[in-house]
């Protein structure tokens, strides 16, 4: 039995390194102890301990992120996988490769009371994009093969566009205690040879090319949209694919391309704030809309392109279906950077610019404008963080923003720039829970990291924080407190006043101090604009973990933020107005 526990978990383990999986999360537990031993002997792979796993499994989420290649996650049996679920639903929507490793009891222990024993056959359901529980360890050549086979195949699977979550479950017997050594690895590498497994980026066909190319360059009014994609070379080649088709790019905070060197002469950064004005947004209704990566955060971007039905949407994704608005006309089938070449190469580029898209920008100039001239000088403003932070970066610097209002902030706050930043966030289901412990397991790769979160985020993953001080871990965590769900201050719920606090506001009255020291890290709580740019330019500089608790009002942040909005609108009608009712594009 030792031999062949030795040997299978070992060519699995090997057969993970081979496909290209070189980091692991591992959770305490006894019956993962052959999993957690091999991957911790083999000289190929890194692994990180967490003792949390709903903290772990998303810490792995973040590394994945940030690294954008596969990360095994590896947990005993019972509640601890069920433990793993909100990270595998936020990796199933965000499209995220987590090769996830239940260890579990054997057949004959299952379903009689055995203890740590509960049902987890497709304990994901629908959220793993592939499931597999495998045999148990024998020693025979043939299954030395297959455990390698099936690590190689999770791995592929999990990477395969619309990369995914994939649980893989194994079953362990006691004894369970491995010994691995260097005649183990040597014997599994001798009987076996993890399979390559070729893939490449899907294209369209030269003549789908030409058809589609013929409607964009057809159109008189043409936008490009970009939602969340963090892909190596898009950024420069939509944006150069902009500028040969003469369409505006309404580019949001995590499509990458709001900040970096690629010429960012069409990308349209303030389009939120421009299309909150319901008549101005009529009067700039597209004849056609090429939509790529997920839907952006701006819920006035999506009510406009579900609203005018006129507009042609087509979507590139590359395997999956993203169109909640439910009004697209055309779905392709393409890895975005590809299909953006192909149109590149046929592209017939525009001999002016035509007055539609100088419009926009000259829209995006007039509200980045109004905007930054009348951010509070002095009076705490949420938004006016992502300005700060902004110049305050260093280049190559990442920004993880937490969900509810820090990404709808910066959306609106966070303007283009040349200097390179990669904006992260959990936008797949777009839940305030496991922030901290992504933005962590991002900071593994990833530095230097600043993670801007809601005290209510921020208290839902406080154990998160042990990650940075078992792993000595830098990075910097501005905390937005305004004690509750600033968020539901701009919804109907607010002119509730009776139950509105109880059961959305939701104070907690919280000093967040004691615990970030209890986890090794520092606590500052300015009070002044100098004295946060101080204590951020400070935190980059330092190691370890930083806290910088900003104290703003719920009331006072709404009442600015539609101060900002209101002045955008006057603004831009008043520029449209001087433009004449006719429509200077039409």
């Amino acid at each position: 039995m030792t031999n062949a526990l030795s040997w299978y978990v070992a060519a699995f383990v090997d057969g993970l390194v081979q496909a290209g999986v070189t980091e692991a999360v591992i959770s305490p537990g006894s019956r993962s102890t052959p999993l957690a031993m091999a991957m911790a002997a083999h000289s190929g792979l890194h692994f990180s301990m967490h003792i949390d796993e709903r903290s772990a499994a998303f810490f792995a989420l973040g590394m994945v992120k940030a690294k954008q290649r596969p990360v095994a996650l590896v947990c005993t049996s019972g509640t601890a996988a069920a433990n793993y679920l909100p990270a595998i639903v936020e990796a199933y929507y965000s499209r995220v490769p987590l090769v996830v490793l239940t260890a579990d009891r054997p057949h004959e222990l299952r379903d009689v009371g055995a203890p740590q024993a509960i049902d987890q056959l497709h304990l994901y359901g629908r959220y793993a994009k592939w499931f597999v529980d495998l045999a148990l360890p024998e020693e025979t050549d043939p299954m030395l093969s297959y455990a390698r086979t099936m690590a190689a195949r999770a791995a592929a699977i999990a990477a395969g566009a619309p990369a995914g979550p994939v649980h893989v479950n194994v079953p362990l017997r006691e004894p369970l205690v491995p010994t691995i050594d260097e005649a183990v690895w040597e014997k599994v590498r001798t009987v076996a040879e993890t399979p390559q497994i070729m893939s490449g980026r899907a294209t369209l066909p030269a003549e789908h090319v030409a058809a589609l190319y013929e409607q964009l360059a057809a159109a008189k009014r043409g936008l490009i949209v970009c939602g969340a994609l963090d892909q190596p070379g898009f950024a420069e080649a939509v944006t150069e694919l902009a500028r040969t088709l003469d369409f505006p790019i309404l580019a949001d905070p995590l499509s990458q391309l709001r900040a970096g060197a690629h010429d960012k002469t069409y990308v349209i950064d303030s389009y939120d704030a421009i299309l909150k004005d319901e008549a101005v947004a009529s009067r700039l209704v597209p004849d056609v809309v090429l939509r790529f990566g997920a839907m952006p955060v701006s819920k006035p971007l999506f009510l406009w392109l579900k609203q005018h039905r006129s507009i042609r949407q087509i979507v590139v994704d590359d395997g999956g279906w993203r169109d909640p608005t439910l009004e697209a006309a055309c779905f392709v089938r393409s890895d975005e950077t590809v299909l953006c070449r192909q149109l590149l190469d046929i592209a017939r580029p525009k001999q002016k610019e035509s007055a539609w898209s100088t419009t926009w920008r000259e829209m995006n100039d007039i509200a980045r404008t109004v905007l930054r001239q009348h951010l509070p000088a002095d009076e705490w403003f949420e938004g006016k963080v992502f300005t700060e932070l902004a110049e305050l970066l260093p280049a190559g610097a990442t920004l993880f923003v937490g969900n509810s209002m820090p990404i709808r902030d910066a959306d609106t706050f966070l303007f283009a720039t040349d200097k390179p930043l990669r904006v992260l966030a959990n936008r797949g289901a777009n839940g305030i829970d496991g922030v901290v412990s992504s933005a962590l397991g991002a900071s593994l790769a990833a530095s230097p990291l600043v993670l801007v979160i809601g005290d209510l985020s921020f208290y839902h993953d406080l154990n998160g924080l042990l990650a940075a001080k078992m792993h000595g871990l830098q990075a910097t965590i501005v905390l937005m407190n305004n004690n509750g769900g600033g968020i539901f201050s701009f919804l109907p719920q607010a002119r509730h006043e009776g139950p509105f606090e109880t059961l959305f506001g939701t104070p907690t009255d919280l000093t967040f101090a004691h615990a970030v020291e209890m986890y090794g890290g520092r606590y500052a709580v300015p009070h002044t604009w100098g004295e946060f740019r101080h204590h951020v330019a400070e935190s980059l500089n330092t190691g370890g973990l930083s806290v910088i608790e900003v104290r703003t009002s719920r009331t006072e942040n709404v009442q600015m933020h539609r101060f900002l909005w209101e002045r955008v609108s006057q603004e831009i009608a008043k520029f449209l107005e001087q433009k004449g009712t006719e429509e200077p594009w039409n």
